[in-house]
């Protein structure tokens, strides 16, 4: 979609899945300072001291848990935190359990690694939440992982914490491992204390939790993630993080560890407006003729439902080429869901006005 938009005039994105606020300056700084103090060698390879141990007492502080810097691994963002987490565990015979619609990165690197991928269907009319008796139900002998997502990208779903809970501790007892992809961690648009499942767990043995500084700090260029499990899966994954990208980016782990240090108005800044332009959109979608809107708690998309039976892929299609404005199609995210769209508003509120200026009338007039 993006591409087709590229060779476009006048396109307004609702597609992109990145933030649009400047990177906060005391962060910018510390980078600079960085490159210019020459601080552009090889780390440690499990990351920089500074690095590890500024995600160790974060962490620890927002969870109320005792971490220490050997049970983090600074990646190269998020998306390679959750390739070898899933990676080194996948094998032929195990079967994981992912949620539908979810990011397109879990499922394919499960099959590429000879694992079978066991899809847990979400629904719109229910906000996408995921059921956690059902993820119980689906678990059985070979069964070695569960990946949850939340907030979710696509659907801005926050799983509430008696939901985490019911899946780690069932998982615990039989012997599952729980990927908890929470990249998305600060984006809490309604007032909550964030469920991670380093808050809902005893122990770290049988779980992995994978966030990054693209979305909190606006850094998603500066490509800086980390993996958060026990000492020995971190020990052992170092091997394979060495023979992946060998480090993370040195100057933009000193930046890191300067947004987490540093004061954190700039992220309650770019929150208040996220809940501004989701209160927005929200209207806006339950105003748009054949779109089952719903209210996303987190993260900063929209996941909503066309008619059943209806070709999302030909919708958004026709949607830009006639409109100009670009959403992503569901089936992009799953197989459950090839009758959604999925719209950010990782966008300006102008941009977000414009674009349902064009997309109110033109949905009015589809016949679905």
């Amino acid at each position: 979609m993006v591409n087709m938009a590229a060779e476009m005039d006048d396109v307004i994105h609702l597609s992109i899945g990145q933030p649009d606020f400047p990177m906060p300056e005391h962060v910018l700084e510390a980078h600079v300072q960085a490159l210019r103090d020459g601080k552009t060698g090889y780390t440690l390879d499990a990351g920089l001291p500074q690095m590890l141990e500024a995600v160790a007492e974060y962490y620890g502080a927002r969870y109320g848990r005792e971490l220490s810097p050997e049970n983090v691994l600074i990646t190269t963002g998020a998306t390679e935190a959750m390739y070898l987490a899933i990676a080194a565990t996948a094998a032929p015979g195990r079967q994981f359990l992912v949620p539908d619609p979810a990011f397109p990165l879990y499922a394919p690197l499960i099959r590429m690694n000879g694992a079978e991928v066991r899809s847990i269907p979400t629904r719109a009319e229910h906000g996408h939440q995921l059921d956690p008796q059902e993820v119980i139900d689906q678990i059985g002998m070979r069964t070695f992982g569960i990946i949850l997502n939340s907030p979710s990208n696509p659907t801005g779903t926050v799983y509430p914490r008696e939901t985490v809970e019911a899946i780690v501790q069932e998982a615990a007892y039989r012997g599952v491992y729980v990927f908890s992809d929470e990249v998305y961690d600060h984006l809490l648009l309604d007032e909550m204390a964030y469920p991670s499942v380093l808050r809902c767990t005893s122990d770290l043995d049988h779980v992995m939790a994978v966030s990054s500084l693209s979305k909190t700090f606006s850094m998603a260029g500066l490509r800086i993630g980390w993996l958060i499990s026990s000492q020995g899966a971190i020990k052992k994954l170092r091997r394979f993080h060495i023979f992946t990208t060998t480090v993370a980016n040195t100057p933009a782990q000193w930046a890191g560890a300067a947004a987490l240090r540093g004061e954190q108005g700039c992220v309650e800044a770019m929150l208040e407006a996220y809940r501004a332009r989701r209160d927005r959109i929200v209207e806006l979608v339950s105003q748009t003729p054949h779109l089952t809107s719903y209210r996303p708690q987190g993260a900063f998309y929209i996941f909503p439902s066309l008619p059943p039976n209806t070709d999302g892929t030909s919708v958004a299609t026709r949607l830009l080429k006639e409109t100009g404005v670009c959403l992503v199609p569901g089936d992009a995210f799953g197989e459950s869901c090839p009758n959604a769209l999925r719209i950010s508003y990782a966008a300006s509120m102008d941009d977000i006005e414009r674009a349902f200026e064009r997309i109110i009338p033109w949905m009015a007039r589809q016949e679905l």
